[in-house]
């Protein structure tokens, strides 16, 4: 560990990073007495001396050259392929960040026209935006705000292992809330209500939304959403809502609306590229940050501490931006066309099918659906039986967490014809299973 008031050895970040190494020793952290709470272990104490005298110099408007100075593209050292001067932004360079708060500041003003709401749409600020490679690093950044080691948060079940996987790297529980289904996959607010009510619920630091979820497809409901903004509110956690299958609508109910923007609670909306453009080799991720004004401003602060230790978005990528953005509303549609496309040539084979022993559950959007199997077959045996007979596999419900047996996850990506082939091979595979 670096001494106090000394740079860390071998740290080659520059601009905020310098400001931020550079600590006096036995200083308190930055005054807040709000609700929400954040973890300890993002380090908020003030800078010593040699960075202030910094900070007043560049607020005077002198320039001072650095001793230090580790950035080789200042010093005409920059390739040929990469001539610009590197200059560390924690949230991503400002430029790309402007392009991406243009873009969906016009996309949330769409979708109030298209939904008959008053046109009262907020320009999303830039400076409220991070940049990063996904959202999985984003699930990752935000666990470092908001929970010390041994924290919870709350996830759907059923839901996507992921949040799991990055929640034990973090060392950070997870505590897992019911979708119930009954026509349509609905969030048991009452028992989230007793999480946070119960002995545990002090150790509870944010709840994950997926809207909508994956696998069930359900967006959150406007009285869902009251619920829990309410909840969340009144018991200072976070809400961290991930969007990113937003865009793809099959048959949801009215009233739906993104939770980014969200103003009443400290809300965390993550969304990328990869889905959007159908490219998950498309390394674009970000994060819109929104919520009441003093718990925002804490949490960019801390943030910016999280963002600068793990360097900001490449210019290489960021450059990009603009053009990939572009792209964005025409793989959207395509996209979308693809999924209700086979959506109804799924929901047209299962009625046709003269057995009647394979449904599908409700979809709202997304780009997977839930097939509901006969119980009785072993959802494992299932399909390693379409391995073995139709060179075929697929996800069993028990890996997204489903209370029962008799589901699988099918995907609505592939191909008209391909598709159609694979749900064939479902309702084969079942016929044979029930007929031995």
């Amino acid at each position: 560990m670096a001494r106090p008031g000394f740079i860390r050895a071998g740290h080659t970040h520059s601009g905020v990073c310098n400001q931020r190494a550079i600590r006096s020793s036995n200083v308190a952290a930055a005054d807040y007495d709000g609700g929400m709470r954040f973890s300890s272990r993002v380090d908020i104490s003030d800078p010593n001396a040699i960075a202030q005298a910094e900070q007043a110099a560049k607020a005077g408007g002198i320039a001072l050259d650095k001793l230090n100075d580790s950035n080789p593209t200042r010093f005409a050292l920059a390739p040929r392929s990469l001539p610009t001067v590197y200059a560390a932004q924690p949230r991503g360079p400002l430029a790309a960040r402007r392009v991406l708060a243009r873009f969906l500041t016009d996309r949330h003003a769409q979708e109030a026209v298209q939904s008959g709401a008053p046109n009262t749409v907020d320009p999303v600020d830039p400076e409220h935006l991070y940049l990063l490679s996904s959202t999985s690093q984003a699930y990752s950044w935000l666990m470092k705000l908001l929970c010390d080691a041994g924290d919870v948060i709350l996830a759907p079940k059923p839901g996507y292992p992921l949040i799991e996987s990055i929640a034990a790297l973090e060392c950070v529980e997870v505590m897992t809330y019911q979708q119930r289904f009954d026509g349509s996959w609905i969030i048991d607010t009452a028992q989230l209500q007793s999480a946070l009510e119960s002995p545990q619920g002090e150790r509870i630091r944010a709840l994950v939304l997926i809207n909508p979820n994956n696998p069930t497809g359900s967006y959150v409901k406007p009285e869902e959403r009251e619920s829990i903004v309410r909840l969340c509110a009144d018991h200072g956690i976070a809400i961290i809502a991930d969007e990113v299958f937003y865009d793809f609508p099959v048959e949801p109910f009215p009233g739906n609306a993104r939770l980014a923007g969200e103003r009443r609670v400290l809300t965390f909306a993550l969304d990328g590229l990869s889905k959007m453009l159908a490219a998950p080799h498309a390394k674009v991720g970000w994060i819109q940050v929104s919520g009441p004004q003093n718990e925002v401003s804490q949490a960019l602060h801390r943030l910016d501490v999280i963002a600068d230790d793990y360097l900001p978005m490449s210019d290489i990528i960021a450059a990009r931006l603009p053009d990939m953005l572009e792209e964005a509303k025409q793989q959207t549609v395509r996209v979308r066309d693809r999924v209700t496309g086979n959506a109804w040539t799924l929901r047209r084979m299962l009625q046709e099918d003269p057995r009647g022993l394979v449904s599908m559950l409700r979809m709202e959007g997304g780009w997977n659906a839930l097939v509901r199997i006969p119980s009785v077959l072993d959802e494992n045996e299932m399909v390693l039986r379409m391995i073995r007979d139709h060179k075929l596999t697929g996800q069993p419900g028990y890996f997204f967490d489903m209370t029962a047996n008799g589901y699988l996850a099918v995907s609505l990506l592939p191909q008209p014809d391909q598709f159609a082939r694979n749900i064939a091979a479902v309702l084969d595979t079942v016929a044979v299973m029930i007929g031995e």
